[in-house]
């Protein structure tokens, strides 16, 4: 049996698939499979799968489906103990899957291993931020999903690693949502696992503009959440992360001019989970919304980042 099955859900990646599957080809750590499932491209992406040789790989294709049910369909072809995530963009360092054993051997009653990711943006890359007080380089802990997600969230499309048995307890990713499917499986995560962490970015989180996330603008293809709703008053954690997810859907809903979607999850908000700043932010007309979003992009188009989760 093979010990990763590495999961690329593949839509339109001709121009970076053949790096990203190059990534993992170099893994210093060789008990591997990769999964690849063409999710209906309409670029030179086969081809591109096509002229690479090597038995690692398994293709198939389909007619579009949507990312969900890409990666569903994907994870039902593995047949490794533990599933790997990566993005058809993205890249990994050559001893991800190494560092990833290693943590697994450390952990052995734990299920959920990520790393940390160095992003890319338009000018630059950073290493990305997490809610984690005196976090030291290079250092492992076990976590709470939410409490350290409230800046940036510890697991990603490409630096999460999960044993196969998680999807049979929590379901796979949810395919009616078109945007944010991530999220709504790292809550159930969240709900039922720690996280093995390591402090330590293996994980290039590439910039793309064609990226779902990056293309989807209208709220109304976000995912309410509200599924959870009445688990929160229980778990605080819980609460306190989608307030911060509710707050960026409110902000995306002003700059939509979209009152009736604000309303929704701005009345659901405790405003003791929000800074200073998201609270400032919210009770503002849409046109500053929109001002304050012109001049955010501005700044990080000259490698100068604003947050206001910080």
């Amino acid at each position: 049996m093979t010990f990763f099955s590495v999961i690329i859900p593949l839509y339109n990646k001709e121009r970076e698939i053949k790096s990203t599957i190059d990534s993992v080809l170099a893994q210093s750590f060789k008990d591997f499979e990769i999964i690849i499932v063409n999710d209906g491209s309409t670029d030179g992406s086969e081809a591109v799968i096509k002229s690479i040789n090597n038995k690692k790989i398994r293709y198939f294709s389909q007619e579009n489906k949507g990312a969900s049910a890409c990666r569903n369909e994907a994870i039902s072809k593995a047949t490794g103990t533990h599933i790997a995530l990566l993005d058809a963009d993205d890249l990994w360092s050559k001893t991800y899957l190494e560092t990833i054993n290693r943590l697994i051997d450390s952990y052995p009653n734990e299920n959920v291993f990520a790393t940390a990711v160095t992003i890319e943006t338009l000018t630059s890359t950073k290493p990305s931020t997490y809610s984690l007080n005196n976090i030291e380089s290079g250092a492992t802990y076990l976590l709470n999903y939410f409490e350290a997600s409230y800046i940036n969230t510890i697991l990603t499309s490409s630096s999460t690693v999960l044993h196969k048995n998680v999807f049979e307890q929590i379901g796979n990713y949810d395919t009616t949502i078109k945007s944010g499917q991530d999220t709504d499986l790292w809550i159930r995560i969240g709900l039922n696992y720690n996280v093995v962490f390591i402090n330590k970015s293996l994980v290039v989180y590439r910039y793309s503009k064609q990226s779902l996330s990056n293309r989807t603008k209208n709220v109304n293809h976000k995912p309410r959440y509200d599924a959870y709703i009445d688990m929160e008053d229980k778990n605080l954690a819980l609460k306190k992360f989608m307030d911060l997810n509710r707050f960026s859907m409110a902000i995306l809903s002003k700059l939509a001019n979209d009152q009736t979607n604000f309303k929704w999850y701005e009345e659901k908000i405790d405003y003791s989970n929000l800074n200073k700043k998201q609270r400032l932010l919210l009770k503002q007309p849409s046109i500053l919304i929109r001002l304050s979003y012109t001049i955010k992009s501005c700044f990080e188009s000259l490698g100068i980042e604003l947050s206001v989760f910080k």
